[in-house]
């Protein structure tokens, strides 16, 4: 199949194919190598809670996007991304609920959440709003609540999404110290230059508007980079997408009495269990579960495979795409002063108008977004922030942007074009070593 691609204003003819989603074994959702014993254990403890499904009981909702973790992050393995068949399209209507499905939820389509851009009165809005509440759940009697008006806020032009970011070692990106990913971007900042790459760390720090003034350390998880920790992204996570409270985020997404059918935080520590693995909250077990969840295998090397990965390198992916950093001293041996072969720098970067979203996270700006990582790439089915594509060409051109009078263009304009004037061969055998990650 051609494919005619406009960058700029040279039109390009694309004669590579995406091998698609590779088959074979998952090669992931287990542990670590050389966890402890007891790490085992709470490992095994977190898996059990990332799979729970919640009812109202155990405080789902008033709102929520799902019932489960493991429902979101699902492929090829417990911990990963989209399945290929999408579990929000059912819970709309679980257990009575009246929901209906957004036109932007489909069967085969990707895993969702929605924030809308603004607010009604123009201020910045971001925040993610549920797609579904408990009302008409037998389990929820009483319960009244309307879902936002999705329709009028696409209207608006307004509605932006985002899928599950993959959570495969998690725990080795968590254990990479600040100064080793400053380091990588100092030795590279001149041959990024040259290539109108930029780059830079989601850092909150004293003196910059609109920021915490924290600890001034680089955030790292999440699709802006928004989250410093997998303590403060499980619980965010467990609040806003399953509605329940915890002991890092304790408050309701929405406190309409009668909605309320569970004293907060739903989640907490349980201090009378019996097991040092039952004491902690779910929120506290799925940050170990990701924390000791093992990176993604690669595929056996091929011909191709390895010439794309020279490509991969000459091209200029690899600016951004860093291929390996190492992790610091860590209390964990199983963590501590380890590669981890991630496929990206964990910086910022400016994409221009085609994948710029308007969503402003720390100091990531509205066309900013970090570096996507790339291991497990090769049995992904959906990429992008958004989910919009499931081919892998079409995924490197939407990194292809000009600017306009109020968004930059996208860094990675130069890269693209060189992608584009690689032969037939070299783009096939980039696209079947990233398929292979």
């Amino acid at each position: 199949m051609v494919i005619l691609l406009v960058v700029g204003c040279a039109a390009v003819t694309l004669r590579a194919k995406d091998p698609g989603v590779r088959g074979g074994p998952a090669g992931a959702g287990g542990p670590l190598l050389g966890l402890t014993k007891a790490e085992l254990a709470f490992f095994q403890a977190g898996r059990a809670a990332f799979l729970e499904v919640e009812a109202v009981k155990d405080g789902l909702g008033p709102r929520f996007n799902l019932d489960s973790c493991g429902g979101c992050h699902a492929q090829p393995a417990t911990g990963g991304s989209s399945p290929s068949v999408n579990p929000q399209v059912a819970v709309a209507t679980k257990a009575g609920a009246k929901n209906i499905v957004p036109a932007f939820i489909s069967l085969h389509g990707p895993v969702r959440e929605a924030r809308f851009k603004f607010k009604v009165d123009g201020t910045r809005d971001g925040g993610v709003h549920n797609l579904y509440t408990i009302s008409g759940r037998t389990d929820a009697s009483g319960c009244v609540l309307a879902q936002p008006d999705f329709t009028r806020e696409a209207a608006r032009n307004n509605l932006i999404f985002r899928i599950p970011t993959p959570v495969f070692g998690a725990g080795l990106i968590e254990a990479i110290p600040d100064e080793t990913i400053v380091a990588k971007l100092q030795a590279e900042r001149s041959s990024r230059a040259a290539m109108g790459i930029v780059g830079r760390p989601n850092r909150q720090g004293p003196g910059r508007a609109n920021t915490s003034s924290n600890d001034g350390s680089i955030t790292r998880f999440g699709w802006k980079a928004q989250n410093k920790s997998l303590v403060i992204f499980a619980g965010e996570a467990y609040n806003v997408e399953q509605g329940v409270t915890n002991e890092v985020f304790p408050t309701e997404r929405d406190e309409t009495p009668t909605c309320l059918f569970t004293a907060t935080p739903e989640d907490h520590t349980k201090f009378d269990a019996s097991t040092a693995t039952e004491i902690i909250g779910d929120a506290m077990k799925f940050a170990i579960f990701m924390r000791f969840l093992a990176p993604p295998e690669a595929a056996p090397q091929t011909p191709s495979s390895a010439r794309g990965r020279i490509v991969f390198t000459e091209v200029g992916c690899a600016l951004c795409h860093t291929p390996s950093l190492t992790t610091g001293r860590s209390s964990s041996a199983a963590l501590s002063e380890k590669p981890v072969r991630l496929f990206s720098d964990l910086l910022l970067h400016r994409m221009g108008p085609r994948l710029a979203d308007d969503i402003v996270q720390g100091v990531a700006g509205p066309d900013e977004f970090r570096t996507a990582l790339l291991w497990g790439l090769g049995q992904r089915i959906f990429f992008l922030h958004d989910g919009r594509t499931t081919d892998l060409v079409e995924a490197i051109e939407a990194h292809a942007s000009p600017g306009n009078a109020d968004v930059p263009p996208s860094e990675a304009n130069a890269v693209i074009a060189r992608f584009h004037a690689l032969g037939k061969a070299k783009q096939q055998d980039l696209l079947d070593f990233l398929r292979s990650l």
